[in-house]
């Protein structure tokens, strides 16, 4: 074992919960126990550093967590934190726990804060040591080709889409469901070729309502389809104002269903858990090692860890190639 000047470092979650944190933050805690660092769980985000939130963790007290949704250490947004006042209490409390360094599981929000508080301890002549792990069930952290919830999140809801279709096919109706994704489509994309929906609306594509939607509902009824599943993603629309519209143009009378926050429980999958194992394991190598503010991410299927600085300022290319997959699949007027 390496002698690592890191004694003692903190884990949190914080912003929209993923399936799959539960597995980071017992990797996290796990590693950092096997290499003598000891780990303090900080609750409800970065509010935990501001109002002392915290717990002790070891290998015990994240036993039966890695199958679990939601997150142990809850998680929260915090306003305080944004500001340089509510930095300054979290840095007291980091003093007073003698934190080295901390592992923050989320999205870019809380990247940005985890180097901010990094940046004013060294404004303050101190040595605090941050690493993100990317989770989110949206996937559009720019740095990292996968981030942890993604999975779970599509397999939800193609679970539900396709009892949705079940009850629509029955009653030959047409099924408008709105997932989330308020600035990405790549759950929307994925989940509308997994299930395959007559039509997708993402926010990266301006809709053209005749030919993305009418259009499809059109040549999948003369194709013999008396059912149809068109999947939103919320930043393209409101899925009852594209409801109301198919009844307009097309005369037929949809079901609108809003899947909300259901896509962000439930058992992480196998990937997700694999996934959150491994970041969580490397972001605690990055410490051990004096490879603070950095993120970890995935390319092409490996883990690998980015200056942090730099990873925020990557944006992500939008696969516009599943896209082409899903027009070639649905042009045709074929059912399903």
């Amino acid at each position: 074992m390496m002698d690592s000047k890191v004694k003692r470092i903190g884990v949190l979650t914080s912003g929209g919960d993923a399936p799959g944190m539960n597995a980071a933050v017992r990797a996290v805690v796990r590693t950092a126990v096997g290499r003598g660092v000891e780990c303090v769980g900080i609750r409800r985000g970065w509010n935990g550093l501001i109002n002392s939130d915290f717990i002790q963790m070891d290998a015990a007290s994240v036993s039966h967590i890695i199958d679990k949704g939601g997150t142990v250490l809850y998680t929260a947004r915090s306003r305080e934190f944004m500001h340089e006042e509510g930095r300054a209490q979290a840095l007291t409390t980091c003093k007073l726990l003698g934190l080295d360094g901390i592992v923050a599981i989320g999205g870019d929000g809380t990247f940005r804060g985890a180097l901010a508080l990094s940046r004013q301890a060294a404004a303050q002549g101190e040595q605090l040591r941050v690493v993100g792990i990317p989770a989110t069930i949206d996937n559009d952290i720019g740095c990292s080709h996968y981030t942890i919830g993604f999975d779970t999140a599509c397999n939800t809801a193609v679970e539900c889409i396709d009892k949705l279709r079940d009850t629509m096919q029955a009653h030959e109706r047409c099924s408008v469901v709105e997932v989330m994704g308020r600035h990405a489509g790549y759950l929307a994309l994925y989940v509308g070729i997994a299930v395959g929906a007559t039509a997708v609306l993402i926010p990266e594509r301006e809709v053209d309502f005749e030919n993305d939607v009418v259009e499809k509902i059109r040549r999948a009824r003369l194709a013999g389809s008396t059912h149809y599943m068109v999947v939103v993603a919320e930043g393209a629309g409101s899925a009852i104002d594209i409801g109301r519209r198919i009844h307009e143009e097309v005369g037929i009378d949809p079901r609108v269903t809003v899947l909300g926050h259901i896509q962000r429980g439930g058992s992480p999958t196998a990937r997700d858990r694999e996934t959150a194992s491994r970041m969580g394991y490397e972001a605690v190598l990055s410490l051990i090692e004096d490879r603070g503010n950095r993120i970890i991410c995935t390319h092409d299927g490996r883990i690998v860890d980015l200056d942090m600085e730099e990873a925020l300022a990557m944006t992500k290319q939008f696969q516009m190639d599943r896209y082409q997959v899903l027009e070639a699949l649905t042009n045709t007027g074929g059912m399903q």
